[in-house]
């Protein structure tokens, strides 16, 4: 119940459930694929106080809502009435994707349900590996041998939930590619690779053509493509068996197919593209470790914004199960650490108590490897923190490739994958560059920020109010309702009251009618039609919000009289309402007038409080 609302105006935002093909979600972002992106209102969105970020990457309408993801999910979920995220009906509309757009999509697609259960396996293993160090457990003891148990099942059996996922996102049946990645790693196979890697070891075939065994455990590309390879056979399977047969008769000829095809064909050839892969970034990194140390923890945060990390989570795990080790991973500490040393260097400097406040949030989150908050609320729309935190994360991570550091388990980059670099042998000096180059990076990041990261306007001696005679030009917003104006402090609504999204009063109405308050052009109309945004010809963005939680009505009682994109002029007719069926209803008309772009503005003043008739002065915006 608590994010029903926010889940209505995230449907809302992005064009209602019929334009949703499917959501998916990851750490913090709600992944939408829309039907048609023109009907999606970003900017609507980005207003939300409930979202962080709007972001457009790799085929994704991605909304960035933070920690609460899986709530927010679940709410829109309900809302829209899909089932795990899919809308009925899902298909490509004809609309064909780029290629890396379709990469992108797929690895999210893929990888995004097992993220948590990968990063927490992950972080077991390190705190495993750092009880081994500290002498405070055995390898040989039940303890130990009972949690790595629990930590490494999901590695050594990753292609049965590869074969999951994998054949969810495809669009064939889970079960069968589940079933796929489990003959991978079924207890026979693994014995016959373990008997054919003896001396003398006898050949075995199959229907006389002669087979590889390779350890499929914990392997990630030959799983993805045999998944691949059910799901385009199964609906050609289903067209031609009859309904009554389909049931077990398709799955039956995948398996028959597809198992063998794997382990004759498909197995061989993605395992050797897998060692590709492997080596290709290991050619790379040894080439010159610094530079790739440099350029990974001053990009890896660039590439979150846009989406575009999702392309290296494979080659981590891939990293992982052909070598034994990764050195990715530890590269990227310095570029989330540097993200937090920012934020915490604007928040020790800022006197804005929002700021402060959304900062001391985000650096809790982003120590955990949540880096969205920071980033979005804090580092990206101040620019300076940001790039601070980029060049921080630059020069910790050429430090952490100096000493060539590397995780030995997969898990999110956060705090603790500190324990996750600890090598078999116990602490060396791969793990204590890895501390001076997160350190290195924190540090500078914060100190750059906290001297050079705020605004010099915020932190100027305040001064005795400028005299209105004195400004560079002033604008005056008429009333678009009739009726009695309280302060925006009065309003019953947290979000409107604090003045969180700008300045401007709110008006009890006296009639259900809105007007243009300024001559300009509608920047965005709710689908619900009970808010709607005005650009004046000035520069002014004002927002006009019909009552208190109304998007709840889903549109009823709303009459739009503008599109979006309209030429209007002050007094034309915007939105009509039943003032009488809303207040039947249980709704307050309370309807907030507010500037969002207050901070461009020396001041929002407003003309007063009483009645006011519509096309009265309002509001005063002073440069």
């Amino acid at each position: 119940m608590k994010y029903d609302t926010l889940a209505s105006e995230i449907l809302a935002g992005v064009g209602g459930r019929d334009n949703v093909k499917s959501l998916q979600h990851c750490a913090t972002r709600l992944r939408f694929k829309l039907r048609d992106r023109q009907r999606a209102d970003a900017a609507a969105l980005k207003a939300n106080p409930g979202v962080i970020m709007v972001v457009e990457s790799g085929g994704q309408f991605q909304v960035v809502v933070g920690n609460h993801v899986a709530e927010v999910y679940n709410a829109v979920n309900q809302a829209a009435g899909l089932s795990d995220g899919a809308a009925a009906g899902d298909g490509d509309d004809g609309k064909k994707e780029n290629l890396f757009s379709r990469f992108i999509d797929v690895v999210s697609g893929i990888f995004t349900p097992l993220l948590g259960v990968m990063a927490a396996s992950g972080i077991l293993k390190g705190f495993l590996a750092l009880s081994l160090a500290c002498g405070w457990l055995l390898e040989s003891g039940g303890t130990f041998k009972m949690l790595f148990a629990a930590s490494d099942s999901l590695f050594y059996f990753l292609p049965i939930m590869l074969g999951y996922t994998a054949g969810k996102k495809f669009g064939g049946n889970p079960f069968v590619t589940m079933a796929i990645g489990g003959a991978l790693t079924h207890p026979l196979m693994m014995a016959a690779f373990e008997a054919a890697q003896q001396p003398g070891a006898v050949r075995e075939y199959f229907l006389g053509i002669p087979m590889t065994f390779i350890n499929y455990s914990s392997s990630v590309i030959p799983i993805i493509f045999a998944a691949w390879v059910s799901c385009r056979l199964e609906p050609l399977f289903n067209r031609v068996i009859h309904s009554a047969l389909r049931n077990f008769i398709t799955p039956l000829l995948c398996l028959a197919i597809t198992v063998p095809l794997t382990f004759l064909l498909i197995g061989p050839a993605a395992t050797w593209l897998s060692h590709l892969l492997a080596n290709g970034y290991q050619s790379i990194y040894a080439f010159n470790p610094i530079v790739a140390g440099a350029f990974m923890g001053a990009m890896w945060q660039v590439c979150v914004i846009f989406g575009l990390h999702w392309g290296l989570v494979p080659l981590m795990v891939n990293n992982l199960s052909v070598l034994g080790r990764d050195t990715m991973v530890p590269l990227l500490l310095p570029a989330v650490m540097g993200q937090v040393g920012a934020t915490l260097g604007v928040m020790l400097r800022t006197r804005d108590a929002k700021l402060r406040a959304l900062a001391g949030s985000a650096i809790g989150a982003g120590v955990f490897g949540i880096t969205e908050p920071a980033v979005y609320g804090v580092t990206l729309p101040n620019k300076r923190p940001f790039i601070f935190g980029c060049i921080g994360g630059a020069l910790g991570g050429a430090v952490i490739g100096y000493f060539h550091t590397a995780t030995y388990s997969f898990g999110l980059v956060s705090v603790f994958t500190f324990a996750q670099i600890i090598p078999a042998g116990g602490f060396d000096s791969t793990v204590w560059g890895a501390i001076g180059g997160t350190l290195l990076s924190f540090c500078f990041a914060a100190v750059a920020s906290y001297l050079f990261g705020v605004a010099p306007a915020e932190e100027a001696v305040p001064q005795e109010p400028m005299p209105v005679a004195s400004l560079n030009r002033k604008e005056i917003v008429v009333s678009p309702i009739a009726g009695e104006v309280m302060p925006l402090a009065q309003v019953n609504d947290a979000t409107f009251a604090s003045g969180l999204l700008g300045k401007g009063v709110a008006i009890v109405p006296l009639q259900g009618r809105v007007v243009a308050p300024a001559a300009g052009r509608v920047a965005s109309l709710f689908k619900t039609k009970h808010a709607i945004g005005i650009e004046s010809d000035d520069g002014a963005e004002i927002l006009i919000h019909v009552g208190i939680d109304t998007v709840r009505l889903d549109g009823l009682h709303f009459t739009a009289h503008v599109q979006e994109g309209d030429r209007v002029n002050p007094g034309d007719l915007l939105i009509e309402f039943d003032q009488a069926a809303i207040h039947a209803a249980g709704f307050d008309t309370t309807t907030p007038i507010i500037v969002s772009n207050s901070d461009d503005y020396v001041d929002v003043l407003a003309s007063g409080q009483g009645r006011v008739q519509e096309q009265a002065p309002l509001l005063t915006l002073l440069r």
